[in-house]
């Protein structure tokens, strides 16, 4: 079954937990936990030594909230793109996450992650 076909509830269901699993893994600097779920091409993208970096200097990256708000889906090709509203322990104000998801080998894998 392709993701988009999936009801916004099914999809929730898949993305929530896997938004708050880059958030902990994110907070916590475990770059290896952090791509667990990465679809195997946005995993060889990912440049190990520019994460850790990130992980390492960027405030953001590492205080992010537990909460975030569902702001919505939006669906394209092959793909899902789910957005949250997330903040900061550490920084005011609000940024834009973005989760795109769609299937690899059987699994809904994570084939984008960022915050704007």
């Amino acid at each position: 079954m392709n993701i988009i076909d999936k009801t916004d509830a099914e999809i929730r269901a898949i993305a929530d937990p896997l938004w708050r699993d880059l958030v902990k893994h994110s907070n916590d600097g475990k770059y290896g936990e952090f791509v667990r779920n990465f679809s195997a091409s946005l995993a060889l993208a990912m440049d190990q030594v520019v994460a850790g970096h990130q992980f390492a200097n960027s405030e953001l990256a590492r205080n992010l909230a537990a909460d975030a708000d569902y702001l919505g889906i939006i669906r394209r090709g092959e793909h899902v793109t789910v957005l949250y509203r997330q903040r900061s322990t550490k920084k005011p104000g609000e940024w834009l996450g973005r989760l795109v998801l769609g299937h690899e080998a059987g699994a809904v894998k994570i084939f984008g992650a960022s915050i704007f």
